[in-house]
Parts: structure tokens; sequence; C-alpha cells
């Protein structure tokens, strides 16, 4: 962003990153995949770098409200500076809080994740898919991120980019509206759980295994992790892959 600025060019994107996007070696591999979407189909858009800090969606989960007001302040005033208008990013995390928090504190922009933005490239023609590639045919079922479904009422997007793959859509029992958590929301990324029967990735990835899906397709690094994770709980390892919608609609697209 700041060398577009200083040419004095204005993109017309800003794909937040996240912490994860930016460090997990695993989640590392979808910002990548996105990147090449976004340049394949000419997509003006730019990124942060050094100058992007964490949301504060976990400081403010977790309870500590003065972190977070100190870390959205900071990222405002810089998306400010750059008059930024659009913000793409491809967590739910981010994206609730940069759309549903930051306006409270003086930051107002058009926030989209990245299910609801491959969409609009698919319907406008720009994303050529090669007949689903790998995935055509397979039984695919997706994972609701709860700060992308229950939280912000985004359903139909991310099921509408993985049927574009050409690949048999299989539902859990639990799933839109009653979708169930990956275990990982409200800062419990970041602790061991409490004692219990039961992980509740463990009792997620049942449901999913229930399905017959030979992928699960999540559009959260936070549930890419927990799922990912007990797909290795249960050895389902080269039966069951767990991939981000960025990812599979890049294999759709060849790159």
């Amino acid at each position: 962003m700041a060398e577009m600025a200083a040419n004095s060019q204005t993109p017309e994107v800003l794909f937040w990153v996240g912490c994860a996007g930016s460090f997990d070696d695993r989640y590392k591999a979808v910002t990548q995949a996105f990147v090449k979407i976004l340049t394949k189909v000419g997509v003006s858009f730019a990124v942060l770098g050094p100058e992007e800090a964490c949301t504060g969606d976990p400081a403010r989960r977790a309870g500590n409200e003065f972190l977070f007001q100190m870390q959205a302040v900071a990222n405002i005033q810089v998306m400010n500076g750059y008059e930024v208008k659009k913000v793409v990013t491809a967590c739910p995390h981010c994206f609730n809080t940069i759309k549903n928090e930051y306006p409270a504190l003086g930051g107002n922009y058009e926030v989209i994740h990245h299910s609801e933005f491959l969409q609009q490239l698919i319907n406008e023609g720009k994303v050529a898919l090669q007949g689903g590639g790998e995935f055509k045919g397979k039984k695919i079922t997706f994972h609701d991120s709860c700060y992308l479904g229950r939280a912000n009422e985004v359903y139909e997007a991310p099921r509408e980019v993985i049927k574009a793959l050409d690949v048999e859509l299989v539902e859990m029992k639990r799933c839109r509206t009653k979708g169930l958590c990956c275990g990982a929301g409200g800062a419990q990324m970041f602790k061991e759980p409490e004692a219990g029967k039961k992980d509740i990735n463990i009792e997620r990835t049942e449901e999913a295994l229930a399905t017959g899906a030979q992928a699960i397709a999540v559009g959260c690094p936070f549930c890419l992790t927990m799922m990912t994770d007990g797909i290795k709980n249960k050895n389902k390892e080269a039966e069951v892959q767990v991939y981000d919608l960025a990812e599979m609609i890049a294999k759709g697209m060849g790159i």
C-alpha cells in the first residue's frame, strides 16, 4: 500500500491478510492461493505489509478491551491515512471485527469476506474453472465458521463457490444457522480446552466424516487448523483433506 501511495496509485481493494495468513505455515498457502486468483483475474489490490497489525479480535474475546482498542485504533489510523474504502479478507474474525466493530472507533469501510468476493468473480465470469479439476464429482462438505455464518449470515456465498467446482455438496447435520463451532472461536484458539468428555473439534470432525465427504471445505484459518487436527486425531489424513475455499478455486483454475 505504501508503494502504491508513493506512486499516486489507488488499489481497488485492500487485502487484509491477518495474523494466520501472515505467520501460520499452513495458512500461508491460502494467502498465496487468493493472491494468485486476484492477480490472474486482474484485480487491483494492495496489502499493508508491516503496517498491518492484529485486528484485536482475540484480545476483545479474551476480555482485554484496552488492548483491543489500542490495536483497532492503530489499524484504523493506518487505513484512514490511505483512504481505504474496500477491504477483502479470508479470515471471518478479521471480517467481523473490521466490519462490525471498527465503525464505533472511526473505521468505516466496505468489508467483504473472500467467499463473497470469489462468488462475485465467478458470477461475473472472471474466474474460469476447468470443469472442477481434481475435485470434479467428489463429495465435499462445508463447515460454517461462526463469525461468517451466525454472526454475519453469510451462508450462500461459500456454497455457491464450492458448487462452481462441479462437486457434490453434502451438508452436515448441524449446518448454517445451527452450525457447530470448530472449538477455536472466542480466543479459545490460544488455550487448552477445559476438562470434559470430548473436544469440540473432534465432535465437529466426526460430523464431517459422517457425511462421507472426501474433503472438508472451510473459510476460516481457525477452522482450518481445528478440522485438520480433528482429521489427524481420527487417522483419516490419507482419505480426507481440509481445504480453504481459495485453495479449491485456485486448483480449479489450474494455478
